[in-house]
């Protein structure tokens, strides 16, 4: 099963924004998460086009269970 981190936060300008990670480590720590979120905050790294991220929103795992049923 795929599955990817989301870390949701908000920018200056109050939007949502997401960083994604994929195949995250198996099981998950959630005060790194935490800890990680902070830095990212902290840190200002990151700019995007309503500002710098100033607010943790949440932290997800997203799973995705895919099938194929026919390949050609």
């Amino acid at each position: 099963m795929e599955q990817t981190l989301r870390l949701i936060f908000r920018n200056a300008e109050g939007r949502q924004v997401t960083i994604s990670v994929s195949d995250p480590v198996d099981p998950l720590d959630s005060m790194e998460v935490n800890d990680v979120m902070d830095l990212i905050i902290n840190s200002n790294i990151f700019n995007t086009s309503g500002g710098s991220i100033t607010q943790k929103v949440r932290a997800e795992v997203v799973a995705r269970d895919v099938t194929t049923i026919l390949e050609f």
